[in-house]
């Protein structure tokens, strides 16, 4: 006991010696020098889509809302520098996401999300870097870190590193100097969701790898979940997806004007109005689908098979959002789309199988045709 307790407390005294001086000097810089550069994660994308739901997934909505609120960023802070980790659909690893904001020495990092668990589950939810006190907080990072099972020699690169509760407090004593930074951004963020009427999970603290590697006041927001239907909708929609990047960006003026000890206006993104009226006046969030990619493969779940066509809101698919297929002069209807991903659409099939569809199965599909689902999981796995 005595043994772990001294080692406890050496880890603590080496990590506090040899950083917090360096950590206090860049809250001093913020503090009297104010905002000059933010980074937004965009989390996953490329190889790495994310939680999935039936009709999007996590890397297609979060680049959307990221890209949006650095627009808004750059148009009312010209002299504030913004930068993407990424801002197109590629793949980046997580510990580089980390490198680019502190090698451009950025004063606020933002990360952003969306979740899954159960399809009862709905919200948002903020963090920053902690310790977990609930296992679905724990759940949260530990699929969120698990990008790092798609990034290449993960093992060796990774093999030193824990997330242990002991690194996590002594990480916590070494950035303590911007902890509060990143407690009071996530706190604006959760209520500017609540005036949206998005359901305040709270802020919330775990061990995010990508929280823990930076040192600057740090946030990462989990949008809503994709596994919840209705909030699939949600966040699947371009309108809502503006109106996410707004109340952020709203946020975001506010702990501006608080670090810079200056009154503002806290408004709605430049041309916020005008991008959703043209949206709804083009009709466009009907028209905006996942895009399949020339010769991926597709998991999807085959849901209803019928002699005749039959509407996509037809009462039996149970406000699913289904899509149709022909094949052997049969029209069949399918739900989900899961990017070489046979282990997540196979999840999907049983979600299916429990809000009733008992007898979903699972479909691989290339270049729109349907293929035998062994090749499929095969040509995946590859």
């Amino acid at each position: 006991m005595w043994s772990k307790i001294y080692k406890t407390i050496v880890l603590f005294t080496l990590l506090w010696s040899v950083h917090p001086m360096f950590a206090q000097e860049n809250l001093d810089d913020v503090l009297s020098n104010g905002i000059k550069t933010v980074v937004i994660d965009p989390g996953h994308g490329g190889k790495d889509p994310g939680c999935h739901g039936g009709i999007t997934n996590e890397k297609t909505v979060v680049l959307a809302i990221g890209l949006k609120l650095g627009e808004y960023i750059k148009s009312k802070y010209p002299h504030i520098k913004v930068i993407y980790t990424r801002d197109s659909d590629k793949f980046i690893e997580l510990d580089h996401r980390a490198k680019i904001a502190n090698e451009n020495h950025a004063d606020v990092f933002i990360s952003i999300h969306a979740n899954a668990a159960g399809s009862a589950a709905y919200g948002t939810e903020t963090y920053v870097l902690g310790l977990h006190r609930t296992e679905s907080q724990q759940q949260v990072a530990e699929r969120e870190n698990s990008t790092i099972l798609f990034e290449d020699n993960s093992e060796e690169k990774y093999k030193d590193f824990e997330l242990t509760p002991d690194a996590i407090i002594a990480r916590q004593l070494q950035l303590s100097v911007f902890l509060n930074q990143s407690i009071n951004l996530a706190s604006k963020i959760q209520a500017q969701f609540r005036a949206i009427d998005r359901r305040d999970r709270g802020v919330k603290q775990a061990g995010f790898l990508v929280l823990y590697k930076t040192t600057m006041p740090s946030v990462l927001i989990e949008t809503g979940f994709l596994t919840n239907s209705s909030e699939e909708k949600f966040l699947h929609n371009p309108v809502n997806q503006i109106k996410m990047a707004n109340v952020i960006f709203k946020a975001f003026q506010e702990y501006v004007a608080e670090i810079e000890g200056v009154n503002t206006l806290v408004e709605n993104g430049a041309g916020f109005e005008a991008s959703i009226k043209e949206i709804k006046e083009s009709d466009e969030e009907e028209q905006i689908v996942f895009k399949e990619e020339k010769d991926n493969v597709y998991f999807k779940i085959q849901v209803e098979t019928s002699r005749v066509p039959l509407s996509v809101n037809h009462k039996r698919f149970n406000n699913i959002a289904v899509k149709e297929y022909k094949q052997d002069g049969l029209y069949k209807y399918t739900a989900g789309l899961f990017e070489n991903d046979f282990d997540a659409a196979n999840a999907y099939k049983q979600e299916m199988q429990n809000i009733g569809f008992k007898h979903a199965f699972v479909v691989g599909f290339v270049n729109g045709q349907r293929i035998p689902i062994a090749e499929a999981i095969k040509l995946a796995k590859k």
